[in-house]
């Protein structure tokens, strides 16, 4: 499929994933990168074509039923804009329930009513609102005043908080384990070295009964070859004898 060509299904499909994500309480931007991913588009261009198809589908009836959308879950939202006033009171609101251990996130979703794409306006609301609101020192008369801080711990605190107890723990970990392995190496290796030398003292050892027997076999050797000359020597002598004997005997006749 072409990028560029949007066909009926995958029409159907991207507004079928903003409903389901709407009804999830997610935002419609996690519903545009979703349908990008799954269809190798770019997120903005998605969300781009997403809010056009939406005027286009509301002027052709015959597509739409074609299709099989149901346009009034994807009406465009209004943006109503807060007087200064407003604006103010739904910040104290919002710091308020974050001042008692809320979110951010979970007490503007509360404020909203449920609305995804409010709590969000909401958050960045109040998020540029902190921003402008962070502790000023002034000096007047000698006394240094500071704003108060909130006895309460936020769930992104907490959060951090557990994060960073869970490295320190793989950290401890991981260095106790290098100790460990680091004792087991010098011991593997003490053990080798021991084996080493013994091994070089038994080499040494076989070494000397090799040479040992191979002279030993050298003597045995000699000895056979001076018994079987001293055989060889007393037959010879004893033919001697017999001849003499014989030739005694000859003259006497």
């Amino acid at each position: 499929m072409k990028k560029g060509i949007w066909k009926n299904q995958e029409v159907k499909d991207l507004f079928m994933v903003v409903e389901k994500f709407k009804n999830e309480n997610k935002s419609l931007k996690e519903a545009f990168d979703s349908h990008a991913k799954k269809y190798g588009r770019k997120p903005n261009s998605v969300r781009n074509y997403y809010y056009h198809e939406i005027d286009n589908l509301a002027q052709d009836v015959s597509r739409l039923k074609k299709i099989g959308i149901d346009l009034s879950k994807h009406q465009k939202s209004e943006i109503a804009y807060f007087s200064e006033a407003e604006e103010k009171a739904l910040m104290e609101r919002i710091h308020r329930m974050v001042s008692d251990g809320v979110s951010v996130r979970k007490a503007c979703l509360a404020l909203s009513n449920g609305d995804v794409s409010k709590m969000l306006r909401y958050q960045n609301k109040y998020r540029n609102y902190i921003a402008k609101q962070k502790p000023k020192y002034e000096r007047k008369d000698n006394i240094i005043k500071f704003t108060n801080k909130k006895n309460t711990i936020t769930e992104g605190e907490l959060q951090a908080l557990f994060m960073g107890l869970v490295r320190l723990v793989k950290r401890n970990a991981q260095e106790e384990y290098d100790a460990k392995l680091k004792l087991q190496l010098e011991k593997a290796n003490s053990s080798l070295r021991k084996a080493l030398v013994e091994m070089s003292g038994k080499e040494k050892e076989f070494k000397d009964l090799k040479n040992n027997f191979l002279k030993i076999k050298e003597e045995n050797l000699a000895l056979k070859q001076e018994l079987l000359q001293a055989r060889c020597d007393k037959a010879s002598k004893l033919k001697e004898k017999l001849n003499k004997i014989e030739q005694q005997k000859a003259v006497s006749k």
